[in-house]
């Protein structure tokens, strides 16, 4: 027999969007269900943000040490991997999600432990581990939240060679002797970083000619210059055309040339998590991103029941852009399970800026980047007359007190019909808290005669907003 259930609302997907929705629909007055296979709090807390960013956390305080006089004489020896290892497994509960399922349990959520499939109309069916099958109803909204999953590229003889994907890179429980990958995007750059710090020698095996090619071209250039200093190998230009596993060792061919590494770790994108979804019971496609309107209500559904909020919808694979999303998303359910009606259009301008004009990343490579809404190409690209201006930040009294011989540069994108910031970036030590104030800037569309106005405090980095403005001019 199947068990028969009902809430007002169903969630596929433990991770934080889906954690978030459910949170804020359950505070709005309904009933949740959550539903996860794997552990609660998804690949952010596991195998993604967290455990990468603990990683690289130990190499970016010894650089950081060593780039002050007086501190770097303290620095006599190098990373204690073990201890490093130690810290990122804490930082992962040890993959244990005993202390989410607690929130979940004090938040007045329902958990159902298994794979979650849709099986019709605001209904799912959840086969649990012990092979018993459970039936969902949702009242009011189906929620899919179900993330993504890293793209293998359809390179001869790849997958037969067990390569690392993303999850491999930061759970990894010792150093790989060497390690070769396939990217140059945030992940592939993050892990190079965080390996070779650790000891591993490191190749980068890039298709394109930059790094991080997505940002203004100073920040993959920078970050690749510091790469070659500290012993990675970076080659751009270079397709790996075969792969192949023998002896222990991961054989590539690039150009007629083989290279040969303990590990290869592929670095190469990310698919939709919704190919066994059951999407086809409802008419959708599965495999694909699910399109969604600017409350993540899935579009082409029949009585508007089914959402989908974070990386299953493809418009930012971003954690932080998920939650915020699935905050939207829960909002939007609990009003119109009350019969309000939503403003579309003053909804709609607010997400569209966020998700669309105003997203931000920090990459915690060495040096940080930090980007927020469009580059100067994009931006040219989607029609806007600007003007760009670029600063040197080492030229910022607080960044010459924060590291000697500081490195870095801030760039500005400014639409000059608004004056406002429509894009910013950042590269160097310690930039990663610039960004916010920039993305406030751009999302609260503020002018370039107001920001003259906040006025930054004497000595951080920040004064480099102030230097920025004085290279735009009044």
């Amino acid at each position: 027999m199947t068990e028969q259930l009902e809430y007002d609302v169903v969630v596929i997907g433990a991770g934080p969007p889906g954690e978030n929705v459910a949170g804020r629909v359950v505070d709005g007055g309904l009933t949740a269900a959550i539903v996860e296979a794997e552990l609660v709090g998804g690949e952010c807390s596991y195998w993604a943000c967290m455990p990468s960013k603990a990683l690289l956390r130990g190499t970016e305080a010894l650089v950081d040490a060593k780039a002050v006089s007086g501190a770097a004489a303290a620095v006599t020896g190098g990373q204690d991997v073990a201890a490093t290892l130690a810290r990122r497994d804490s930082f992962t509960s040890n993959w244990k999600d005993d202390g989410q399922v607690q929130w979940l349990d004090g938040a007045g959520i329902t958990l159902r432990r298994g794979r979650g499939r849709l099986s019709g109309p605001r209904q799912v069916t959840v086969e649990g581990p012990d092979g018993g099958s459970t039936t969902l109803t949702a009242r009011q909204a189906v929620v899919l939240a179900t993330g993504s999953v890293a793209s293998i590229p359809p390179i001869d003889g790849l997958t037969d060679a067990d390569p690392w994907t993303s999850r491999n890179a930061t759970s990894a429980q010792q150093p790989p002797a060497s390690l070769a990958i396939i990217g140059g995007g945030v992940v592939a750059c993050e892990m190079a970083t965080a390996w070779n710090a650790l000891g591993t020698k490191v190749i980068m095996l890039v298709r394109g000619e930059r790094l991080l090619d997505r940002l203004e071209p100073f920040a993959g250039e920078q970050v690749a210059a510091t790469l070659r200093e500290s012993g990675v190998e970076v080659r751009t230009g270079v397709s790996v055309d075969a792969a192949r596993r023998e002896d222990g060792q991961v054989r590539l061919t690039a150009g007629g040339e083989t290279i040969t590494a303990e590990q290869v770790l592929v670095a190469a994108g990310r698919t939709p998590a919704t190919g066994d979804l059951g999407l086809d019971t409802v008419g959708l496609e599965p495999g694909r991103y699910l399109d969604v309107d600017d409350t993540c209500r899935v579009t082409g559904v029949a009585d508007g029941w089914l959402y989908a909020v974070g990386d299953a919808n493809g418009r930012n694979l971003l954690t932080h852009m998920g939650k915020y999303q699935a905050r939207m998303c829960g909002t939007a359910i609990v009003q119109r399970s009350a019969g309000d009606k939503i403003d579309d259009q003053a909804w709609g301008t607010a997400v569209a800026t966020a998700d669309h004009d105003a997203t931000p990343s920090v990459i915690f490579t060495v040096p940080q980047v930090g980007a927020v809404g469009r580059t100067e190409e994009q931006a040219r690209a989607d029609g806007l007359r600007v003007r760009a201006v670029t600063y040197e930040i080492g030229n910022v009294a607080g960044a010459s007190l924060f590291a000697d011989g500081y490195t870095g540069t801030a760039k500005l994108v400014v639409d000059e019909d608004r004056r406002t910031v429509v894009g910013a970036t950042f590269v160097g030590p310690g930039i990663a808290e610039l960004t916010h104030s920039a993305t406030i800037a751009i999302a609260g569309e503020v002018t370039i005669d107001r920001l003259w106005h906040a006025v930054p405090s004497y000595p951080t980095i920040s004064e480099v907003w102030l230097r920025l403005l004085e290279t735009y001019g009044l």
